[in-house]
């Protein structure tokens, strides 16, 4: 696909498949396409590498986090689970709005978390409201291990952000969907993947392993799970979408 981005005229021309295409760039059409441009070329620049949150490194687009936050105000939880801890960002956002909100803990999880980011998180203002679980997220003693912090009537938002592979999402997806129940969410991240392909650093077979199919394959296999689009919590936009790393990614069970 070839794009032609007239600025004077405020004009985009699509060339595909032999055909042309205009589009008014000033429409939600015309910031749809150039979001996608934005948002892979932006991937290939690692823009979002450079955020922090209360001092920790935060590996997210900061539309997601914004979105997250509606998420949970909307929700509040009593137990968060982040899978794919890194520096640990996302991990302390999410424990300051539990701190914000009054209730909530989390649970971050990852395969390897290293000492220097131990050490800061464990010394972090909020650790009293986060744990660390190392190990695997699709490894069965570390699901085990979780399940046993979740008491059966706590709410859960379960953020799926660590391996990216179909088949480890679709892992995650099975081993913490007990615990996803009334007003519990799952959020997956990095569906987008699956556009990003073609892009500078994106692997070959993004168009299909990625965490879109594994939710895909999930909710074929387990229709009681529905994607929850949530309302806008204020909308005076013209743009009918969200600009996301993770599109289709939050589901609830029916």
């Amino acid at each position: 696909m070839k794009i032609t981005i007239d600025d004077d005229s405020g004009t985009m021309e699509v060339h595909e498949g032999g055909a042309r295409r205009p589009i008014e760039m000033h429409s939600a059409d015309g910031f749809a396409l150039l979001t996608r441009l934005w948002l892979r070329v932006g991937w290939s620049l690692r823009y979002t590498y450079g955020f922090s949150w209360l001092g920790r490194p935060v590996i997210q687009l900061p539309e997601d986090l914004v979105r997250l936050q509606e998420l949970l105000y909307r929700v509040r939880p009593d137990v968060i689970i982040e899978t794919g801890i890194a520096h640990g960002g996302s991990l302390v956002f999410s424990a300051s709005l539990c701190r914000l909100l009054g209730r909530g803990r989390v649970i971050g999880i990852d395969r390897e978390i290293r000492l220097a980011n131990r050490r800061a998180l464990e010394t972090h203002e909020l650790a009293p409201l986060f744990e660390l679980v190392e190990g695997s997220s699709a490894d069965p003693s570390v699901i085990a291990a979780v399940r046993d912090r979740v008491r059966p009537e706590d709410t859960v938002v379960a953020i799926l952000d660590s391996d990216h592979s179909r088949d480890h999402v679709r892992a995650e997806l099975e081993a913490f969907a007990p615990l996803i129940h009334g007003e519990g969410r799952f959020l997956v991240f990095d569906g987008v993947m699956a556009d990003l392909v073609g892009a500078p650093g994106a692997g070959e077979d993004w168009s299909w392993n990625n965490p879109r199919t594994a939710v895909r394959e999930f909710l074929a296999a387990h229709p009681d799970f529905t994607i929850d689009e949530p309302p806008f919590g204020f909308h005076e936009t013209r743009v009918p979408f969200r600009v996301t790393y993770a599109p289709g990614g939050i589901l609830k069970r029916k």
